[in-house]
């Protein structure tokens, strides 16, 4: 291949990826490119309806969704934001920081998200009220680092009856005559 051949191959090549880019950018726009705006994020305050939750994992994932939202509208935050502020110490620091939020603030936060969630799962039949009750009690004085393990694996928290109950299991043995058992649980 001669010089005057390979400068020649070499400019066409160029202008050929130039007009991929233009008809690239041409299909793009007439795609409605030109109007894209990212989708809106949910109001945290507002009831997000349960679907019909068939297994443990659908319950787990809606109780999370749930307490993060709870927990978001008490901070006037986002569901995203705080959740992922609660993927690690650091963050969680960067996150209190950031909103002028302590540690105190965050728990009182959290336990009130993870109220709704038990309130939203009961209303949804996902979870029965003999244990919703106690539930709600035991969440409402649970330290912030578990609070924030629940969030973080609801669905370990939910299919561990035992851990599940937690304290409110010695409540729910004295109230009902068998206890557990009577519950049909472990």
């Amino acid at each position: 291949m001669s010089g005057r051949a390979g400068n020649l191959s070499g400019k066409a090549l160029v202008l050929g990826s130039i007009l991929a880019a233009l008809v690239l950018v041409g299909a793009y726009l007439a795609a409605g490119g030109s109007s894209y705006e990212p989708e809106k994020v949910q109001d945290p305050c507002q009831p997000r309806p349960w679907s019909n939750p068939q297994s443990l994992g659908q319950i787990a994932n809606q109780f999370t969704i749930s307490a993060l939202d709870g927990a978001a509208c008490q901070l006037g935050v986002t569901r995203e934001t705080l959740a992922l502020a609660l993927t690690t110490p650091e963050r969680r620091e960067r996150f209190e920081k950031r909103y002028g939020i302590d540690d105190e603030k965050l728990a009182k936060a959290i336990r009130a998200g993870l109220v709704r969630a038990v309130d939203d799962a009961e209303e949804a039949g996902a979870l029965s009220p003999l244990i919703a009750g106690p539930l709600r009690q035991t969440l409402q004085r649970i330290p912030l680092e578990e609070a924030i393990e629940i969030i973080n694996d609801a669905q370990s928290f939910l299919g561990d009856a035992e851990g599940f109950l937690g304290p409110a299991q010695g409540v729910i043995e004295q109230l009902l005559p068998g206890g557990l058992g009577g519950l049909g649980l472990p």
